[in-house]
């Protein structure tokens, strides 16, 4: 008879022990399965870490033609009075997206999908590479003063004119797709599974 009571007890003592096991069990396959995510101020903090996103660069050679103006009646009558020059200027372009900018409000997340609306892409540099650019030609007659200041208008009038063909090929368009696919793959390795980047005002 006591044999018989330990072996029922014994047995409902391991379907106990077998049911504890099953429900923690269930429980730790729960908790691994359950995905976690950051929440909205620490997505932003992330994001705003990355700061200024350059996405694109572009490099541009323009050559200028620059001639010294010719003030008064005696310049224009008189030979020997031309200060002209020849400038390949090489110049470099930068375009990006300013993601310290970004604001809570800016920022839309649920349990596996996140939107994001990022400013619009802004030049970030623009320069003449000094190694590259030269004077091809300066011609100053006889009967003209050397004008000193002329070198340096005639790079300002590269630079600005390098500005706008990058504007005019597309640089900001450009710099604003890179920004989206590269925010993307960011918020992708954060756990979110459907990323949405928008561009302010677009």
């Amino acid at each position: 008879m006591k044999n018989r009571l330990t072996l029922v007890f014994v047995a409902i003592a391991f379907l106990i022990g077998l049911v504890v096991a099953l429900v923690i069990a269930l429980m730790i396959v729960r908790r691994d399965a359950a995905p976690k995510f950051a929440a909205t101020p620490s997505v932003i903090v992330q994001i705003q870490s990355l700061s200024e996103l350059v996405t694109v660069k572009y490099v541009i050679e323009k050559v200028v033609f620059a001639e010294a103006a010719k003030t008064t009646t005696l310049d224009q009558l008189l030979p020997g009075r031309d200060d002209k020059l020849t400038l390949l200027a090489h110049g470099v372009v930068k375009a990006g997206v300013d993601l310290s900018r970004v604001k809570p409000e800016d920022v839309e997340t649920s349990a596996t999908t996140i939107r994001i609306t990022v400013p619009s892409a802004a030049l970030t540099d623009q320069y003449l590479d000094e190694k590259a650019t030269q004077v091809l030609d300066r011609r100053t007659g006889l009967l003209r003063a050397y004008d000193q200041k002329l070198e340096q208008q005639a790079r300002q009038e590269a630079l600005n004119e390098i500005v706008r063909a990058a504007r005019v090929n597309g640089i900001l368009r450009e710099a604003d797709e890179r920004a989206q696919q590269q925010l993307k793959t960011f918020l992708k390795s954060l756990g979110y599974h459907e990323v949405e980047v928008r561009t302010q005002g677009k």
